[in-house]
C-alpha cells in the first residue's frame, strides 16, 4: 500500500515490478510481491475497510522456479541477469545435435554444425548484395551465420518470423572471424521471445 500510494503505481505497475524481482528488496520473493501487489489493489476508504485484510496475508502463491524467474525478466525486460534461457534446454538441444556457439571456433573449415540462439541481429547490409548476416546468442555466447539471398527468401517467415532458431551449416573462417554458412533453420520453440535489433 505504501509504495502504491508514495509511487502512484497502479496494479498492473506494482504487478511488473514485483513479476522481475524489483520489490526484492522489500523483503519478498516475486511471488510474495504479486500477492501483496493484488491486495494493494483492492478498493480503499469506509465503504470498502471490511473488505481489505487488517494484515498482510502469506501469499498461497508457488515460488516460482529459476526458469520461470528467467521467463519473467525476459518477459518484463528483455533481459535477465540469470541464467540465459537455453541453459535450461541444454541437455536437448546436445541431443538434436546442437552444439553451445563456443565451440564453433573450434570445427574445421568445412565441418556440418548445428547452432541454436536467441536472435539478437539480423543485419543486411546494402553491399551485401541481399545476404542477411544472423547474430544468435546462447548461454555460452554468440556467433553469426551467413544467410545467402536464394535461402532467405525461401525461408523468410521462419528466419524472420522467429526470436529463436536452430542453425545447420558449414563452418567458414576468414582473416580469425568464424561463422556459419547456413542451410537449413527451424524455430526454437523453447527460447522465449526477446526483441532482436533489426537493421534492413
Amino acid at each position: 500500500d505504501d509504495l502504491k500510494r508514495r509511487a502512484g503505481l497502479n496494479e498492473r505497475e506494482l504487478a511488473a515490478l514485483a513479476e522481475v524481482g524489483a520489490l526484492a528488496s522489500f523483503g519478498m520473493t516475486r511471488r510474495e510481491a504479486l500477492w501483496q501487489a493484488a491486495l494493494a489493489a483492492r478498493p480503499a476508504g469506509e465503504l470498502f475497510e471490511g473488505l481489505r485484510p487488517k494484515r498482510a496475508k502469506k501469499s498461497p502463491l508457488v515460488e516460482m522456479t529459476r526458469y520461470e524467474e528467467t521467463v519473467a525478466d525476459f518477459r518484463g525486460t528483455g533481459m535477465t541477469v540469470g541464467p540465459h534461457p537455453l541453459a535450461y534446454s541444454r541437455a536437448e538441444l546436445e541431443r538434436r545435435g546442437v552444439i553451445p556457439t563456443a565451440e564453433l571456433p573450434r570445427l574445421p573449415r568445412g565441418a556440418r554444425a548445428r547452432i541454436a540462439g536467441a536472435v539478437i541481429v539480423r543485419q543486411r547490409p546494402g553491399t551485401a548484395k541481399g545476404t542477411l548476416f544472423l547474430t544468435v546468442e546462447d548461454e555460452t555466447g554468440m556467433a553469426q551465420a551467413i544467410v545467402a539471398p536464394a535461402l532467405l527468401r525461401a525461408h523468410r517467415a521462419t528466419i524472420v518470423g522467429n526470436p529463436g532458431l536452430v542453425i545447420e551449416g558449414r563452418v567458414e573462417s576468414k582473416d580469425g572471424s568464424v561463422s556459419l554458412r547456413a542451410e537449413r533453420f527451424w524455430p526454437l520453440a523453447e527460447l522465449v521471445p526477446t526483441p532482436s535489433h533489426d537493421f534492413r
